[in-house]
């Protein structure tokens, strides 16, 4: 597929919906369709929205249209030695830009390397009255707008269209090593505050319930160096490029099921043996996934209480949000917020919350 600016077609479809008061469900790859609460609407399509508009590798920033294939960009970035240092999980081939920055999805440097929500300079928003707007910029010292464009992250197409987007991209590492320490899992974020404290070059941490897995990347000298103070027992390359990737886009057999898999965020040093359940642990215990049937109030209820939160991020059970539910403060905020971009809720309605365009 070429690269085209598909602008004024979507502006059309918008404005054409809001005249019908019909709602649209905005569509990439469909990579992510799994996620969040279902949508029933008719579609708005992006991907024919793609392309690399700008990039210049000594700004460290890329600039692209919504639909853009993100193996395009890796390829990209990866002729001039940078990455996207978020890591977005690509769960299909043909995954997107803009999926990747609705969803708000980051992958396994996450706690080392930043968010995807870090990660984003600029953005380009049709809202729901057919109005392009921008929100910061494509430089790093343009910060007006920050805030707006990174609202957009994770909020699942609610607000309005993403048609483009700026993100700083950072140098690939010169060097990555894997390692394989036999630990049980509470002690994920203990050696991880260790090991950074030491200036380890840490860029992900797994636990699969038997083994502690580290990924290390730097330069040749700080890797080799924290290979021989660290321990543990090596990864060959090529059974590490997969281990990781599988762990990246979802193809570990840990996500092999039909089961419902709860995804909890908490804060640090938190016991993991807290939940029930077979478990994975990422981001040095401050991602846990769950695999099984939970009891989904009493699971958001424990997560709420300990700090986090609880989604259901796969398979999600009938009766319930994907997402923990709002207080009464957030809802109002979060409803506020939905009206100030999409007055007529034209866009995703429910797919976030269920009851976010009700005000």
């Amino acid at each position: 597929m070429t690269d085209a600016d598909c602008t004024k077609a979507i502006t059309a479809q918008v404005n054409s919906a809001q005249a019908d008061q019909q709602a649209l469900e905005i569509v990439g790859a469909g990579s992510k369709s799994f996620y969040a609460n279902r949508v029933t609407a008719a579609p708005l399509d992006i991907t024919a929205h793609r392309g690399i508009v700008n990039y210049e590798p000594t700004e460290l920033v890329l600039t692209a249209r919504a639909g853009t294939p993100l193996s395009e960009i890796a390829g990209v970035l990866g002729e001039q030695g940078q990455m996207l240092a978020f890591e977005p999980p690509s769960f299909c081939a043909d995954a997107t830009l803009g999926g990747a920055i609705a969803s708000g999805l980051s992958g396994p440097a996450r706690p080392y390397w930043g968010s995807v929500r870090d990660m984003v300079l600029g953005i380009q928003l049709l809202n729901g009255k057919g109005e392009l707007m921008r929100f910061g910029g494509q430089v790093m010292k343009n910060v007006a707008g920050y805030d707006v464009a990174r609202l957009n992250v994770g909020a699942l197409g609610t607000l309005g269209v993403i048609m483009e987007v700026s993100v700083k991209v950072l140098p690939a590492p010169a060097q990555h090593a894997s390692l394989v320490f036999e630990a049980p899992m509470i002690d994920c974020h203990t050696r991880s505050e260790q090991w950074l404290r030491a200036g380890r070059p840490l860029s992900a941490m797994l636990h699969d319930g038997e083994r502690l897995y580290v990924r290390l990347s730097g330069t040749e000298s700080a890797v080799a160096d924290a290979r021989t103070q660290l321990g543990g027992e090596p990864l060959d390359d090529k059974h590490a490029d997969t281990f990781w990737a599988s762990v990246h886009n979802q193809t570990h057999a840990f996500f092999a099921t039909e089961d419902p898999i709860w995804r909890l965020s908490l804060p640090p040093g938190i016991n993991p043996n807290e939940f029930d359940g077979e478990k994975l642990s990422e981001w040095s215990g401050q991602q846990l996934w769950l695999r099984g049937v939970q009891d989904a109030a009493a699971l958001r209820a424990k997560a709420a209480q300990l700090g986090g939160n609880a989604t259901a991020f796969r398979n999600k059970p009938d009766g319930i949000s994907a997402f923990q539910p709002l207080d009464a403060v957030k809802q109002q905020l979060h409803q506020r917020i939905k009206k100030s971009f999409d007055p007529h809720a034209i866009f995703n309605p429910g797919r976030l919350y269920p009851d976010l365009e009700e005000a």
